[in-house]
């Protein structure tokens, strides 16, 4: 697929120009001045021919091919076209060339893409970006390696690409941390590149000023920064390696130190990064191996959705089970692989690497997993483990520190979520709705087992805990992906209902009312039926927490003094 020169916006260090070689043909999206730099370190006569597909003549997109054809008249000798998406972005480029002192129109070839006639090349798409550029803006369409490939080049919208992105496509998409009419927004644009690679669309995202914040925001999409190109045999480019493993480094080290929000997703998604910029490969996911419930799933995963499968399958089941590093540069015939995540989204797994990372006591607790590496070998076994092998342990170290927070958050008897869980997840998932005129809605209700100190004087202190855990495991299956359930002490719990109003909460609390009113409890060797009480309340986003579960609470007293075995919310 495409490589990048650099991925940055006109206000960043490298401005955004991507390639891909063909039949030893060099193809560039733009040829920016700091691409040209990059260009110059490179022994450009191995290729037959270059050609530059301009998107549009932004200074941070076309400065540098001047330069470029001087370099392959007097230097390499190379043959280069030059290709606009249409006449009147020709008619700029022969302006713009022809008056470059030195730069002889006989060194180079203009033309348009209606003269282009090569496999790889599908159709220019028009869009819109600056007002000056009305008309002259413009993606492409390519087909690459044999997949469907579009490049967004600079825009402000996606409409004009959406007929051409289907399942298996590789969409290579511009995108902003700041609000401006000629970008395209990082937070206006989440859930739509969510939705594409849920769809089965790769998603690479490009010419981004603040990549910290992207990162940040589309953390969960499971888009990936567009791949730099990191190798080479010269010292510049293992310099310019080295740089962009630093410079994901000290990103993780400020958002470890200074990221308000402790969002531990945000960790991983940089590890991820990290390990496969090391190896350069295409896909990079991180797993976590739940021995109670015998699955392992992905906490980061680079291009794909999350993924839960159970322990005793896949090449990652099969690294945690030997205690090995697992590498296969033939998967499809592999019997452990699992290609049902290629079958869905059309993507062709070509090599993996899978290492198990372990705890400070040498416990196996998840996995980093590379995918297809960037050479048509594959993985070496000696080499690339060795690179990885400091990221696999700072994974294995985060993990471990993921664990003991979770393990903090919840309760054990019952395995829900506790009170400090409780107020994390109104720091996070649910903070949205704590925004006065946000329009968001939220309810919550607080439920109590009836009568249940009985419960424990008559039957003993292990079948209330029977009793606890099985109330909760109901609880809990009626909870859904906006729903969030908590342990609030003793007896009680707490459920929390994202875009749910009163009337819904209601609802939900009384089928879970009647269900446990007609389960039987099997309690330390006793069969036993028992009901719950619920308090029920909108959340008010002008108040406090405590003062919102409150509410709920007195609805429940209500409930309490009233009979129990009901409902309350008025």
């Amino acid at each position: 697929m495409l490589k990048f020169l650099g991925r940055g916006s006109a206000f960043t260090d490298e401005h955004n120009s991507a390639y891909f070689i063909e039949n030893d043909e060099l193809i560039l999206i733009d040829c920016p001045m700091s691409a040209f730099i990059r260009l110059n370190d490179k022994n450009l006569a191995l290729f037959d021919h270059i050609y530059v597909l301009v998107t549009h003549t932004h200074g941070d997109h076309s400065g540098g091919i001047g330069m470029l054809i001087d370099l392959l008249q007097f230097s390499v000798k190379t043959p280069i076209t030059i290709v606009a998406p249409s006449k009147e972005v020709e008619a700029d480029l022969f302006y713009l060339l022809s008056r470059i002192e030195g730069c002889s129109s006989s060194w180079y070839e203009l033309i348009n893409v209606e003269d282009l006639d090569k496999d790889w090349f599908v159709r220019s798409i028009p869009t819109t970006h600056t007002e000056e550029l009305e008309g002259k803006c413009f993606g492409f369409q390519l087909k690459v390696e044999g997949r469907n490939v579009v490049y967004t080049g600079d825009t402000n919208t996606l409409i004009p690409y959406e007929p051409y992105i289907e399942k298996g496509t590789y969409l290579y998409c511009e995108i902003s941390a700041y609000k401006s009419p000629v970008h395209l927004y990082c937070t206006d644009v989440h859930d739509k590149i969510k939705d594409y690679i849920a769809s089965g669309v790769s998603v690479y995202l490009m010419h981004m000023d603040d990549e910290r914040r992207i990162l940040q925001v589309m953390s969960d999409t499971g888009a990936e920064l567009a791949p730099l190109e990191l190798g080479g045999a010269t010292m510049e480019d293992n310099g310019r390696m080295l740089s962009g493993i630093f410079d994901i480094t000290n990103s993780l080290y400020k958002d470890m130190c200074m990221n308000d929000s402790k969002d531990h997703n945000l960790l991983f998604s940089y590890l991820t990064e990290l390990s496969k910029t090391i190896v350069d490969a295409d896909r990079a996911s991180f797993w976590k191996w739940d021995k109670r419930k015998g699955q392992i799933w992905t906490l980061s995963a680079m291009g794909i959705d999350k993924i839960v499968v159970p322990d005793n399958t896949g090449l990652v089941g099969k690294a945690l089970r030997t205690k090995r590093m697992v590498i296969t540069n033939d998967p499809y015939n592999d019997p452990d692989f699992n290609r049902e995540v290629d079958l869905k989204t059309g993507y062709t797994t070509k090599s993996i690497l899978v290492l198990p990372v372990a705890d400070i006591n040498g416990n196996f607790i998840g996995a980093l997993q590379i995918i297809n590496k960037n050479d048509e070998h594959g993985f070496d076994e000696d080499t690339d483990p060795k690179k990885l092998s400091l990221a696999a342990l700072v994974c294995g170290i985060a993990l471990e520190s993921e664990t003991f927070l979770e393990d903090s958050h919840h309760d054990k008897l019952t395995g829900l979520k506790n009170r400090m869980g409780f107020y994390y997840d109104f720091g996070n998932k649910y903070k949205d709705y704590l925004i006065p005129g946000s329009g968001k809605t939220m309810s919550v209700f607080i439920c109590d087992i009836d009568k249940f100190k009985r419960v424990n004087d008559t039957y003993g202190h292990n079948a209330g805990d029977d009793v606890l855990a099985f109330t909760a495991h109901l609880i809990e299956s009626f909870c859904g992906e906006n729903d969030g359930v908590y342990r609030w002490g003793g007896e009680e719990f707490v459920m929390v209902l994202r875009d749910t109003d009163l009337e819904g909460a209601v609802k939900k609390a009384e089928e879970i009312r009647v269900k446990l009113m007609e389960s039987d409890i099997e309690a330390d060797g006793n069969t036993l039926r028992c009901t719950l009480s619920f308090g029920c309340a909108l959340f008010d986003p002008s108040k406090s927490i405590e003062d919102n579960v409150s509410a709920a609470d007195e609805k429940l007293y209500t409930a309490k003094e009233t009979g129990r075995n009901k409902v309350c919310w008025e």
